[in-house]
Order: C-alpha cells, then structure tokens, then sequence
C-alpha cells in the first residue's frame, strides 16, 4: 500500500466517522475538512457506498447514513485496552509532535468504541501510569498485564517479594500506581503488612497473585499522591 493509498482509507474512515456522528454532512465541508476537492469527495462517497455503506444522499442538503445502521464497534480485551495506553505513555516520549498528535488521535477514537465501564478503567490506568524510555533497560517483569487488570478492578494481589538484602516477604497489596523509571518498573501500592504505601519493584516480585477480595478505590491522582508523599 503506497502512501496514497494509506491517505485515502484514512480520509474514507475519517468520512465514514463524521456521518456517523453528524445527521447531515455535505461534501464541501468534508473537502473543506480534508483539504481536498468536492469532485474527490464524490469519488470516496461512492467507494464507501460500493463497500455496503448505506449512504443516503438529499439534494441540495448533503448525505446522511440510513437510520438505525451503526458500524459493529472494534472490541477490545481489557489487557489489549490496557496495552493500548502503555503504549501511548511510550509515544508520548517521542520528540515529534505530529507523531504525538496523530496517535493520540487515534487513542481517543479507540476510547470512544469502549462501553463506559471500559472506558473508566483505562482512563484510571492512563492517570495513573508514567513511562520513562530506556532501551538500554536489562531488568524485565512479566507481571504488568495482571497488575494493570487488578489496578483497574481494584483487586487485592498477593505477592512474594525479595529485597535488596536477598530477604523474601509475603505482602497482600492495593495497587495504585505503575511507573517506569529509567532502570525498571516500580509498582506504588498499599502495603497491609506496612500499613502504607510502599514502592516495589517489578522484577523483585517471585509470585504473584490476584485475589477475589476488592479494596476500596484510592481517591486521589497520581499527581496528588506525589504531592501529599514526596
């Protein structure tokens, strides 16, 4: 696919989602949109109608979709949502801000797919998650999908946690936050053995596991425990 071919399934899909959202569309405000000519407008028109899209077109007014058809929306795993917004806290690093700007574009149109109860959770996780890139990073943690999952339903983890002195403990946790720092993985939670929040490292956890029992969520942001602990 050569890059104006990429362009216009971008353009067809951004058409296809403003007949979605509006109840009347006309051509000229789609070119004006997408800076291309009205005669372009009426080729893409025609591309989505060959594809099945029940296009309804009012003389003079604009085009509409035919009422009650609705695009089935894409579905997501909880973990493919959650991965979605690790991702994003990479791209956020990156240095391009066009880059930035499209993906995060496309992260909102993703959200807006999500049923509500969804789209709570991987905003909570977004607010709660900060990523510092490191290539050069060696540790690794196959624990973050799970913690994600127990973060966002406010699940109770079990775990078994080794120190720096070699000494394992047995911890029950709330997870709170996760954040990437330049060397590894930290997890924020509130510790029950410690009776406070406690950071621990992802690698340094040897078990793990989720428990039925729910806590009660902590209200404050991320920011706002920064601020109260550090």
């Amino acid at each position: 696919m050569n890059e104006n071919d990429t362009k216009r399934l971008s353009r067809l899909t951004a058409i296809l989602t403003q007949l979605q959202t509006k109840r009347l569309t006309t051509a000229a405000s789609l070119a004006s949109k997408f800076n291309v000519s009205i005669r372009t407008i009426y080729r893409d028109i025609r591309a989505l109608e060959q594809a099945g899209v029940p296009i309804l077109t009012e003389d003079g007014k604009g085009y509409s979709l035919m009422e009650g058809y609705k695009i089935p929306p894409v579905m997501f795993s909880e973990s493919q949502a959650n991965a979605l917004i690790l991702a994003e806290q990479l791209v956020l690093k990156n240095k391009d801000t066009s880059f930035i700007r499209d993906y995060t574009e496309a992260i909102d149109k993703i959200k807006a797919v999500l049923r509500q109860t969804e789209k709570d959770k991987v905003n909570l996780l977004a607010d709660r998650t900060r990523f510092e890139q490191n290539l050069n990073r060696e540790r690794n943690s196959d624990n973050i999908s799970q913690l994600q999952y127990a973060l966002t339903n406010f699940y109770l983890v079990r775990i078994d946690y080794t120190n720096e002195q070699n000494k394992t403990t047995h911890r029950t946790i709330e997870p709170f936050a996760l954040i990437s720092t330049t060397e590894n993985w930290l997890l924020i939670a509130w510790c029950h053995l410690r009776n406070g929040f406690r950071y621990f490292r992802l690698d340094r956890i040897t078990a793990l596991e989720i428990l039925t029992e729910k806590f009660d969520q902590h209200k404050m942001t991320l920011q706002e425990y920064f601020d109260k602990f550090h």
